[in-house]
């Protein structure tokens, strides 16, 4: 008996069996003295995960661990093997390779030869001829610049925020959830782990987590403080907190710490107070979109240089002033730490408009060394047609910053966040940054990547980026 999974666009509930073994009953056989033989055993298939996800021209693909067995024969003395493919041109049967583990099971990955969606087909055979069947649903996007540079990260495709937690791993917040993922920073797959924090912060649905900041074992997350798409507060998003990191690399553990939930009021109650210079009241009016050259959305946080009690906030809008061609704008809250460890009433310092060639702020990052990359962009552009930049500052306020690079926008999902930075007075310096995939067509269906069934077709992308020299201004 063969049971198979629903297939690519139409999988419903039977996608969740996933996991559960396929078995194929034994048969017995008399002989000519009537008497009957040892039944042959049932082969089992069982795969780790019944959707995967790919990309034309990738390296490193994720991977899917196909758990096979049958009572008293070794696992290394079956057969597995792939005979169909429902679209052969997205990948055929020879695209899928396979490699054994020391278990016996075996780890299969797949090179994909289009965008798309194919159901491949699975074959166990063991001893006596029993076979058992599995299929595998797989979805590949489309090829990207740097192809073999990319790393897919699997489980959300909305990555906002991103934490450098060593070890080689990278903790990445998402605007559609309040799930924190770990994941390998040179490996594309699933998360190490999850965290899913709305219980601790009392919240069904997504803070819009936009932004982190790092101190000590201390890590800052802000919501994006603005109305959502339809203009509408919704006071999950008006959420700053903490939570405190134990361990580094894959041994990484994360837990609640404290929230504040009244920022957004009282950074409108400070611009009104000083002549309503960034009208924040207009930009957080009902009806206003945030993400508007004259609305309210802050994609950006981290510490004044050897500070770890001053913040800035990095806007995404407004600009300043609100018309084509404004400044990026930075306002810092120089007691940011108390804000969150005792509810304190945050205070406000000068604010810092910078110009960014017209573009907003989506990250600041900063390193041991003081020095910045501001992760420009549109405060408009989600489908990452508008122009997105790698800025250098220095973090003091009235010192410009200076261009490192200019960043494709080509293929799908827009720059979103700065893993870590990287010394910038080294020639040659690269620098890591993820994509927020979620608006993205990334299968040519016509489905934005958020609202894919399966979480292992969601994914947001990581890639590494050259920074140009610089000459002159401040370091």
């Amino acid at each position: 008996m063969t049971v198979r999974l629903s297939p690519a666009r139409r999988w419903g509930a039977a996608g969740a069996a996933g996991a559960a073994a396929l078995l194929v009953a034994g048969l017995t056989a008399p002989t000519a003295a009537g008497a009957v033989l040892p039944q042959t055993a049932a082969v089992t298939v069982a795969l780790s995960a019944t959707h995967l996800s790919g990309a034309v021209g990738a390296h490193g693909d994720p991977a899917v661990t196909a758990d096979v067995g049958q009572a008293g024969v070794p696992d290394g003395f079956l057969r597995l093997r792939v005979v169909s493919s429902s679209n052969p041109a997205v990948a055929g049967v020879g695209d899928v390779r396979q490699e054994r583990t020391r278990e016996g099971d075996r780890r299969l990955t797949v090179q994909a030869r289009g965008q798309g969606y194919t159901e491949l087909t699975l074959e166990v055979t063991g001893r006596g001829g029993k076979t058992a069947t599995a299929t595998l649903s797989y979805a590949a996007s489309a090829r990207v610049g740097n192809g073999l540079g990319a790393r897919y990260l699997t489980g959300s495709s909305d990555a906002s925020a991103a934490v450098d937690v060593g070890g080689g791993h990278v903790l990445v917040a998402d605007d559609e959830s309040n799930v924190l993922r770990l994941y390998d920073r040179s490996r594309s797959g699933a998360p190490v782990k999850t965290w899913d924090l709305g219980p601790a912060l009392g919240l069904k649905k997504e803070a819009d987590i936009e932004a982190a900041a790092r101190v000590g074992d201390t890590v800052y997350w802000t919501g994006s403080l603005g109305n959502n798409k339809d203009g509408k507060y919704k006071a999950e998003r008006n959420t700053v907190f903490t939570t405190k990191i134990t361990g580094s690399g894959a041994g990484t553990e994360v837990s609640f710490a404290r929230a504040y939930r009244g920022l957004r009021q009282d950074l409108v109650a400070w611009d009104t107070a000083n002549g309503n210079r960034y009208g924040f009241a207009a930009g957080t009016a009902a009806g206003q979109v945030p993400k508007q050259i004259d609305g309210f959305n802050v994609e950006g946080l981290e510490f004044a240089p050897g500070s770890t009690t001053t913040a800035y906030l990095g806007f995404r809008a407004p600009l300043a002033p609100a018309v084509p061609g404004g400044r990026a704008l930075v306002v810092p809250v120089t007691n940011f730490d108390q804000v969150l460890a005792s509810g304190a009433k945050p205070a406000f310092g000068e604010p810092v408009e910078m110009y960014l060639d017209g573009l907003a702020i989506r990250d600041i990052r900063k390193n041991a060394a003081d020095q910045y990359l501001v992760l420009a962009g549109s405060w408009a552009a989600d489908d990452n047609s508008d122009p997105y930049a790698l800025y250098q500052w220095d973090g003091v306020p009235g010192h410009a910053p200076r261009k490192r690079a200019d960043l494709p926008t080509s293929d799908p999902g827009g720059w979103e966040a700065v893993v870590d930075v990287p010394d910038l007075r080294v020639p040659g310096a690269r620098v890591q940054l993820i994509t927020d995939s979620g608006a993205a067509d990334l299968y040519g269906d016509g489905t934005e990547a958020k609202d894919l069934d399966h979480p292992e077709w969601k994914k947001s992308r990581s890639a590494w980026f050259t920074l140009n020299s610089t000459r002159g201004g401040h370091r």
